[in-house]
């Protein structure tokens, strides 16, 4: 996954709400998550579902990792 271009990935709900077909695209095309501001703190990020699901198969990788030294640890 890209790393977050804080120029152009940061955008209040309110311009989301306004523009959500462009930003999904913007997304798809960049591969860069997009954050979703609401009273000027983030709230949400946006993030293509390939990246996402990519993303928990490395957090699935890493906990098996981490499950079988575990369990050899006490061994």
């Amino acid at each position: 996954m890209k790393r977050i271009d804080l120029e152009n990935d940061i955008r209040p709900l309110s311009e989301f709400r306004a523009n959500t077909a462009s930003l999904v695209r913007q997304v798809k095309k960049t591969g860069r998550p997009l954050v979703l501001t609401q009273h000027g703190k983030s709230t949400v990020v946006l993030l293509d579902v390939s990246h996402y699901q990519s993303l928990l198969a490395s957090l699935d990788h890493q906990r098996s990792g981490d499950d079988s030294g575990d369990a050899s640890a006490g061994a």
